[in-house]
C-alpha cells in the first residue's frame, strides 16, 4: 500500500517538485497528500496545485508562540494521517514537542556535508574556509537544528570560481536526485530510524549516510 506524505515548505518548492515528479512517475511508492506552507506567497503552493494536491497556509505570525503554531500544525499534518512528514525548505525551527511527535518519520534536507554547517548560509561558510569538497545531506529530523541521523550525502567539488549562489545552484541538481531516493527508501520500508540511529536494509549507516554517487 502506498504511503502517505505530508510536505511543509516556505519558498519556491524545487525540492518539492522533485518528490511531486517522482511520486508521478512511479519512482517514489507514495503520494503527497497536503502541501503546508507558513507564507502563502510560496512558489511551492502553486506546483502544488498545478498537481492537484491539497495546499494550506499556516501563518506563523498569527500565533503567539512557537509552541501554540507547532501544536496548530500538528493537528492539520495528523487530518491527513501521514506515513512520512518531508521538510521540503521550511525555514521554522520546530519546537521539541512537535519533533518528538513525528520522530521516526520526518526527514530534512540540508544544503552541507553535515556536520559541517549546520544552520544558515552553508554556501558562503564552505567558500570561507576553503573547503574542496561542498554538499548536500538528507537526515531524520530530531530536537538538534540539523543534527539528526544522517541518511544519504551528495558531494560536488568546490571550483576557484565558484560563489556562493553557483554552489547553491550545483547543489540544487544534487538535492532533486538524492531528495525523492530517500523519500522512496522509506515509502517502500527499507529506511527507519531506531535508538536514533538511521537504519537501511536492517543495516545501521554510518554517522554521515550514504554518499551517493552518480554512474556513468
Amino acid at each position: 500500500m502506498s504511503k502517505n506524505i505530508v510536505v511543509l515548505i516556505s519558498g519556491s518548492g524545487s525540492n518539492l517538485q522533485a518528490i511531486i515528479d517522482a511520486c508521478q512517475s512511479g519512482q517514489i511508492d507514495g503520494r503527497i497528500s497536503a502541501v503546508v506552507s507558513n507564507k502563502a506567497d510560496a512558489y511551492g503552493l502553486v506546483r502544488a496545485e498545478n498537481a492537484s494536491i491539497p495546499t494550506h497556509t499556516l501563518n506563523h505570525k498569527s500565533f503567539a508562540s512557537r509552541e501554540d503554531y507547532d501544536t496548530e500544525l500538528a493537528k492539520l499534518i495528523d487530518s491527513y494521517q501521514p506515513d512520512l512528514v518531508v521538510l521540503a525548505g521550511f525555514m521554522r525551527i520546530l519546537t521539541a514537542g512537535f519533533v518528538q511527535k513525528f520522530v521516526g518519520k520526518m526527514l530534512n534536507i540540508h544544503p552541507s556535508l553535515l556536520p559541517k554547517y549546520q544552520g544558515l548560509n552553508t554556501h558562503q561558510r564552505a567558500l570561507d574556509a576553503g573547503d574542496k569538497e561542498h554538499g548536500v545531506s538528507v537526515h531524520f529530523v530530531t530536537e538538534e537544528l540539523d543534527g539528526g541521523p544522517v541518511v544519504c550525502q551528495a558531494s560536488i567539488d568546490v571550483a576557484q570560481t565558484d560563489t556562493a549562489d553557483s554552489l547553491a545552484q550545483r547543489i540544487h541538481v544534487k538535492e532533486h536526485i538524492i531528495y525523492p531516493l530517500v523519500v522512496d527508501w522509506f515509502c517502500k520500508g527499507k529506511l527507519t530510524m531506531k535508538n536514533g540511529q538511521a537504519w537501511l536494509d536492517n543495516k545501521v549507516l554510518p554517522a554521515t549516510g550514504i554518499r551517493y554517487v552518480e554512474e556513468n
